[in-house]
């Protein structure tokens, strides 16, 4: 049987990616039936099938929760596919396609569920969501996903349940949230009903005193975030959070990210885009856009460029219209494009020139690039050996202090 996502996406209209399979069969049974096979999760009973293109099918024992806690699950195999779907989260999650039968196996109304636009819980609401708590987090992002109401009773049942929230590994909590912003066309549909539902006081109180702000200021801070966010591509997962983050003190949004136990890497970088300064506007001079470039990379460039558009677009009072940002990013490339130097290594002498000027190796040789750095970008063209080593000697004695 197929089942899960790829069954709900194709029934819905949406491309179907990833298509996960589930049998009667014993993983054993499973490895001997097929040829090439990969063993990525024995234990949970799923094999990995390697079809004759090289695609790979996961493939599951039919399963059953014997055991939950509210973050995992104990499961055991069971005999029938309607077990199975009876562990599901959701009806739209728990159809099942036979496809050499031809046959959609719907126990629990999935079809119809999806039909009308609803999302329900397979079972008792308050039980399913205590089965483990990521299931509201999952419920927010298929609503937001495929436009779907919350049903009254899994509605109550979820803002019942956003307390256990906090008992949830960060690992998890973080996949969830970068999946509906990877994923979704409108992601402010998922992270209004985080907000609606009281999850994101939870989570991000430092995001829900955006949306708790004092609202008789032009400009709602909570309303602009999901706007502008809305207003970025799909696939653009970190973009989209640095965007999420972007109204935040710089202090708060790297607080979040190391909880969330993003890399050193995207911590980073998501949060130098987060917190980054605006691009020169088109009364700058060329010494401020110089200035600018040396802090930002030429990816970085682009990425404050697009995150800057979506925000005049979603609001093009609040710093410029989305043609002086277009205007703002070209001119700024372009003075990089002359390569006028940007940074140390773009500087006519180095360390060594400092060697032979007389000067010893240590920390002090920093602190002499970055002067000479800051000299270069007030005017490129004494970016030459001759004329930065007379700057150099003529301030021995202020370097030496």
């Amino acid at each position: 049987w197929a089942v899960g996502g790829a069954v709900r996406d194709i029934l819905s209209g949406h491309y179907a990616g990833d298509w996960d399979l589930t049998t009667q069969a014993r993983p054993r049974q499973i490895e001997q039936l097929f040829k090439r096979t990969v063993p990525i999760g024995i234990e949970h009973g799923t094999v990995g099938v390697l079809a004759r293109d090289g695609t790979l099918f996961e493939v599951t024992t039919f399963r059953k929760d014997i055991e939950t806690d509210g973050r995992h699950a104990v499961v055991t195999f069971a005999d029938t596919i309607e077990e199975d779907l009876a562990r599901r989260d959701f009806t739209i999650n728990a159809l099942a396609w036979h496809p050499i039968e031809q046959k959609l196996l719907d126990p629990f109304g999935g079809l119809k569920d999806l039909e009308a636009g609803v999302l329900k819980t397979v079972g008792v609401p308050e039980k399913r969501f205590a089965e483990d708590y990521l299931r509201i987090l999952r419920a927010f992002r298929f609503a937001g996903r495929f436009d779907l109401r919350i049903d009254e009773a899994s509605w109550k049942a979820l803002c019942g349940g956003t307390e256990h929230l906090r008992g949830l590994s960060c690992e998890r909590v973080r996949d969830e949230l970068l999946k509906a912003l990877d994923q979704h066309r409108i992601p402010s549909r998922t992270l209004s009903l985080y907000a609606k539902a009281g999850a994101l006081g939870v989570l991000y109180p430092e995001l829900d005193e955006l949306r708790t702000a004092d609202h008789s200021i032009a400009l709602n801070r909570w309303e602009f975030t999901l706007a502008s966010i809305d207003e970025l591509p799909p696939g653009n997962a970190f973009l989209r959070l640095a965007q999420f983050l972007h109204l935040l003190d710089p202090k708060k949004v790297v607080g979040i990210l190391v909880r969330l136990r993003f890399s050193n890497a995207q911590t980073d970088e998501t949060s130098q885009q987060a917190s980054a300064s605006a691009l020169p506007g088109l009364d700058a001079n060329d010494e401020a856009i110089r200035r600018w470039l040396s802090s930002n990379s030429p990816e970085r460039l682009n990425a404050l460029a697009r995150l800057e558009l979506a925000r005049a677009r979603a609001h093009p009072s609040v710093i410029k219209t989305p043609s002086e940002v277009v205007d703002s990013w070209r001119r700024a490339r372009l003075i990089r494009a002359t390569g006028v130097p940007l940074s140390i290594s773009d500087l006519a002498i180095g360390g060594n020139d400092l060697i032979r000027i007389g000067l010893r190796p240590g920390p002090n040789f920093s602190r002499i690039l970055e002067d000479l750095l800051d000299f270069v970008l007030t005017d490129p063209t004494q970016n030459e050996r001759g004329i930065l080593r007379a700057h150099v000697e003529a301030r021995l004695g202020a370097y030496e202090e």
